[in-house]
């Protein structure tokens, strides 16, 4: 339990977790140098901020008042076992058990799927865009598989789209729905990209961040491909 660091904590949160009241911890560490990083702080493992230990007495303290833990990053996975034993103590006080992923990870993911029981996988833009995006030439491919291994399991899913212009386009936006729904998912979440001081080159505009969302027929489109769909703007 002590290897895990734990880089950051939001103690209480409705949204982390669909239909749950659950706390997030972000774990150090991830694999991509994605453009539009909001958590640059978290990429390189060193020591977290949070003792682990103080972190699960806090955790069993909350027994009964939250339903479940999510884990964030950074990539949770990138830890491994430190992470997946952590993982296992929280499911064993009886919490629900989520994981915010990039998919980078299909081995891993297969390895914690008994203990997680909703993920939510980023799926950051087109095939042919993703490694201008996030630095790495591999990293579409295994976030694919993690996606089907996940669908294959059965359990929840929300696959996120954060819409950077500078990566993704409607016709982007687009072509992920229309293979997040061949592949069988159920629930998508849109979200707004959010310019942070560390981005580089952002020339983005308001009107090119918005152009997603007021764009009805996009948004019609999208929706019928889907049981549910979150705009998050």
């Amino acid at each position: 339990m002590k290897d895990i660091q734990i880089g950051g904590l939001v103690s209480f949160t409705t949204i982390d977790y669909p239909g749950k009241l659950a706390c997030v911890l972000f774990l150090r560490g991830c694999p991509l140098r994605c453009r539009y990083c909001s958590n640059p702080h978290l990429i390189d493992v060193g020591d977290g901020e949070y003792d682990p230990v103080k972190m699960f007495d806090w955790l069993q303290s909350r027994v009964g008042r939250l339903e479940a833990v999510v884990f964030s990053g950074g990539e949770a996975l990138m830890q491994g076992k430190p992470a997946i034993d952590y993982m296992q103590s929280v499911r064993d006080l009886g919490f629900f058990v989520g994981l915010h992923t990039n998919g980078f990870y299909p081995e891993l993911l297969k390895s914690v799927s008994s203990i997680v029981d909703w993920i939510g996988l980023d799926y950051k833009a087109t095939r042919e865009k993703y490694e201008s995006l996030v630095g790495n030439s591999i990293a579409f491919d295994r976030m694919s598989k993690s996606l089907d291994f996940w669908l294959s399991t059965g359990k929840s899913l929300e696959v996120r789209i954060t819409c950077d212009p500078r990566f993704v386009d409607k016709d982007d936006l687009l072509t992920i729905a229309t293979d997040c729904a061949g592949r069988g998912v159920k629930n998508i979440a849109v979200q707004k990209y959010i310019p942070h001081f560390e981005d580089d080159d952002n020339k983005t505009t308001a009107e090119m961040r918005n152009q997603f969302f007021t764009d009805d027929e996009l948004r019609q489109k999208i929706n019928s491909m889907f049981e549910s769909v979150a705009w998050r703007e």
